[in-house]
């Protein structure tokens, strides 16, 4: 049997995923990413919840599987409450016990996937995508690059293109350049805070007062203005965010996440003395570069694949909010069933191989974007179609069960192919 050839445009979390799961399944991998190097570390950044299925997934693909669980923190519970501090209120709304989440710093998940990929692996940093073609036969993609250190320009054919480039994803646009991001309303204030110097911090003592089963628990809090989500990290390190209600902002350059001004983040921490604990608030304050993440998804989109030699998973093929922490989790799953479906299928039958894994994902891509879109619109108090805007301060127990993770559709679900 021929060894099939794949050149992964994105070297994020779904591009290792990518890559990890092709070569288990036989082909040979070229990763080309943008970042000038490697991964070494990263102080800010972003914490993400990793479910039960993803890691399963992981842990196969790791040269020391147990590491996984080093530097993860289980998340057993989730709290959905309201607060007002207006009126000195806070009330749990709904609590889910088998939350069953384990929580990543977001460098810490890439370096390990990164440092286990296998030798054979061959990763270009510093290559900018610039274009695509077919071949005339269709057998092939050709994929043309340019190597920003030098500017050179670089060559790659392969049997299939993985576009594993994001939300903004130029391998999209070029099949569908009508396609548009769609803004959800509003943007996140985002940021981790490490405590692990200062494990006799007034603001750590008081924080964990305020939020008593931190650790083991995922807090979901509802205000008067957006909501925030709270949880602990390994090594004395908290990840909050703070979902915000705005105009479209504009950001330069092609991304959807920016640094921000002195006065901009002071405007920040005023508003959420309004809005939040002061025990928060304090935490927000001493954060380090606090950052803005302006939050995005897309119609769902009626195919993954074009000409049976490209296709999109993660964020490229589901832009999605982050209300029913997907993301991550879908570009797992998505490089693990590819994986399997040209395992099971070969390179000679890559249009097969291509259509089941479409199959397979993308129902559950076109349910899980919309189920998290509506989430979103619900914990931020906008409107949804078929019912009334969501009020935390009167809703009771059941109704407020809608805000719980569990109800996403398809939630632990595991692909028959990957059994």
């Amino acid at each position: 049997m021929k060894q099939g050839k794949a050149v992964v445009v994105g070297g994020s979390i779904a591009g290792m995923s990518c890559a990890h799961a092709l070569s288990a399944a036989g082909w040979e991998v070229v990763v080309l990413e943008k970042t000038m190097s490697a991964p070494t570390s990263c102080t800010t950044g972003a914490g993400l919840g990793l479910d039960k299925l993803s890691h399963k997934l992981i842990q196969p693909w790791l040269k020391q599987p147990e590491k996984l669980d080093v530097m993860t923190l289980p998340l057993t519970v989730e709290y959905d409450q309201a607060t007002d501090v207006n009126k000195n209120i806070s009330r749990t709304l709904a609590r889910d016990p088998s939350f069953n989440f384990k929580v990543v710093h977001w460098s810490d998940l890439h370096r390990l996937l990164y440092e286990s990929l296998p030798p054979e692996v061959v990763l270009l940093w510093g290559h900018f995508f610039l274009s695509l073609s077919i071949s005339e036969d269709k057998s092939s993609v050709k994929v043309v690059a340019k190597l920003l250190q030098t500017d050179e320009t670089v060559e790659i054919v392969a049997d299939l293109l993985v576009a594993a480039d994001g939300s903004l994803s130029p391998i999209r646009k070029h099949f569908l350049p009508d396609h548009k991001l769609r803004y959800s309303g509003y943007c996140a204030w985002r940021g981790v805070i490490d405590y692990s110097d200062n494990e006799n911090s007034e603001t750590l003592k008081a924080i964990k007062k305020a939020y008593l089963d931190l650790g083991n628990s995922c807090y979901f809090d509802l205000g008067s203005e957006g909501h925030v989500v709270f949880h602990e990290l390994i090594n004395r390190r908290f990840n909050w965010v703070w979902y915000l209600n705005q105009e479209e902002p504009r950001f330069e350059g092609n991304s959807l996440t920016t640094k921000v001004s002195q006065d901009m983040i002071e405007e920040m921490y005023e508003l959420a003395e309004k809005v939040w604990i002061p025990e928060l608030v304090k935490v927000m304050r001493e954060t380090k570069d606090p950052f803005l993440n302006a939050i995005y998804d897309s119609e769902p989109l009626e195919q993954l694949y074009w000409n049976n030699n490209v296709v999109l998973i993660g964020d490229a093929a589901h832009p999605i909010t982050p209300h029913s922490a997907r993301a991550t989790n879908m570009s797992i799953l998505d490089a693990a069933v590819l994986g399997k479906c040209l395992e099971k299928w070969g390179p000679e039958n890559l249009g097969s191989a291509l259509e089941e894994y479409q199959s397979i994902r993308l129902p559950v891509a076109k349910e899980q974007v919309l189920y998290s879109r509506r989430s979103g619109r619900i914990k931020q108090r906008l409107p949804v179609s078929g019912r009334e805007i969501f009020d935390p301060m009167t809703a009771s127990e059941e109704e407020s069960k809608v805000l719980q993770i569990r109800n996403t559709p398809y939630f632990n679900v595991m692909p028959s192919i990957l059994m």
